[in-house]
């Protein structure tokens, strides 16, 4: 016990501090946020294809299962009416991203967010690369709006939100017009000289880029950051790596999904979104461009929230004799079926707790490599659906994988398998609970 608590205590001094920075750093915090609330439209364009190919497609499992077809035979031609959604979410995730970086920027700077979220917009396509002119007629090509877009939508909306925040505190650069004139007007004419200076800053910066990269600042950026970026997030070890770091900051009290979510984005974002443009195309997961993302972690290793914890509340039933143990188990049930976990992360507490650490830790891990390797060997497809986080356990599996029952199963062997790593633990803390419950720590008694 005594090498443990050296441990912890190692750890807080090193590890929190700059858990804690990052979390507020204001650059780490507007992408986080910025996805964050994009996520329910692109939410929507996958429930969508969902719909489209589980339910109105003559195949997908629900139709089969429900004979759908056989009473409503033109039931496949009304995928049509819902194909256009992805044409505003998934599509055009660039665009969203741009303007929520700019606008988160300038709320935490003080500054008018949403003429500068509009002027990250403004400046995103000032910089896109130029019309493609076809018989006559010119083209915008939509192929930097989407996935392959956000590490430039990332980098411009972050810049346009400091400089817009700073400018537009100059007061050499302010237009203030009277108090007559409509607040709308007046609004706008106080930045205008700062928007100015900033789309003729691009503008500029554009050209030079051009002149020596004739393919673009699209092209550039996608070639020498975001390609190898997303070849990183698409590999195993980092998945690993990643849910490892972000459980070990919940066991400080750190919300790790939070701190690590601007890296697990620009790590995987892209990737899961081009899974979801292939089974728009082909209406299956099998054969999803990437088999590894994030979307792993969700399918296999997140039942009850971060660390696996509906694991940790069935072992507390199955074998804790502490009152207090299984008094938060039945306050988490509830929650943690619906992968919601601050009760029993708190409750028990799991925070600073010895004895629950390695579980809490080893669990995901372990998970994400059954996930993956069943998914490697062609077992089942890709998780290609976005599924919401809140979908109950191996739900997860089954609907990211567009309906496959094996990926029903292996989402409960999943579960069985955090059960019985967290046994032992419960088992311990039992024994724990006996030789301090002479200094009121904890209570044994019979369930």
């Amino acid at each position: 016990m005594a090498v443990m608590d050296k441990f912890e205590r190692g750890m807080e001094r090193f590890l929190v501090p700059i858990a804690a920075k990052l979390n507020s750093q204001r650059h780490v915090v507007a992408i986080r946020d910025a996805f964050i609330l994009a996520f329910p439209i692109t939410l929507a364009g996958s429930l969508v294809l969902l719909l489209n190919f589980a339910i109105l497609a003559e195949d997908g499992f629900i139709a089969k299962i429900l004979f759908l077809h056989k009473m409503f035979p033109n039931l496949a031609d009304y995928q049509e009416v819902f194909t256009p959604v992805l044409n505003g979410s998934t599509n055009i995730l660039s665009i969203f991203i741009v303007f929520l970086v700019a606008r988160n920027i300038a709320i935490e700077l003080k500054a008018d967010e949403l003429l500068c979220g509009i002027t990250g917009l403004s400046t995103f396509f000032i910089i896109y690369p130029p019309y493609t002119m076809v018989d006559g007629a010119s083209f915008l090509s939509t192929q930097w709006v989407g996935a392959q877009g956000l590490f430039v939508a990332l980098i411009v909306g972050l810049l346009v939100g400091e400089l817009f925040s700073r400018l537009s505190k100059s007061t050499k650069l302010q237009v203030n017009l009277p108090a007559s004139v409509p607040p709308a007007v007046s609004r706008s004419f106080k930045v205008l000289f700062p928007i100015v200076i900033i789309t003729l800053i691009f503008a500029i910066a554009n050209a030079l880029i051009n002149a020596v990269y004739p393919d673009g600042l699209h092209q550039l950026i996608y070639e020498v950051l975001q390609t190898p970026l997303k070849n990183l997030g698409t590999s195993i070890i980092s998945l690993v790596i990643l849910a490892v770091v972000s459980n070990i900051l919940w066991v400080f009290g750190i919300h790790g999904p939070n701190t690590v979510a601007a890296i697990r984005e620009a790590m995987f974002a892209e990737a899961g979104v081009e899974n979801l443009n292939f089974v728009a195309e082909n209406g299956t997961a099998w054969g999803a461009p990437y088999p590894t993302t994030w979307a792993i972690n969700d399918a296999f290793a997140n039942y009850g929230g971060s660390g696996m914890t509906l694991g940790l509340i069935i072992a507390i039933f199955l074998v804790s004799r502490r009152k207090d143990y299984r008094n938060i188990g039945k306050l988490s049930i509830a929650p943690g079926l619906f992968n919601i976990n601050e009760p029993i992360i708190f409750g028990l507490p799991v925070v600073l707790n010895p004895i629950l650490i390695i579980p809490f830790v080893l669990v995901p891990a372990v998970n994400v490599i059954i996930g993956w390797t069943v998914i490697h060997f062609e077992w089942i497809p890709p998780i290609a659906y976005a599924v919401p986080w809140t979908t109950p356990g191996p739900l997860i599996a089954f609907l990211g994988t567009g309906g496959n029952w094996l990926a029903l199963i292996i989402g409960f062997v999943c579960l069985a398998v955090s059960t019985i790593i967290y046994l032992p633990f419960v088992i311990a803390a039992n024994k724990a609970a006996n030789v301090t419950n002479g200094d009121g720590i904890a209570e044994d008694e019979s369930a």
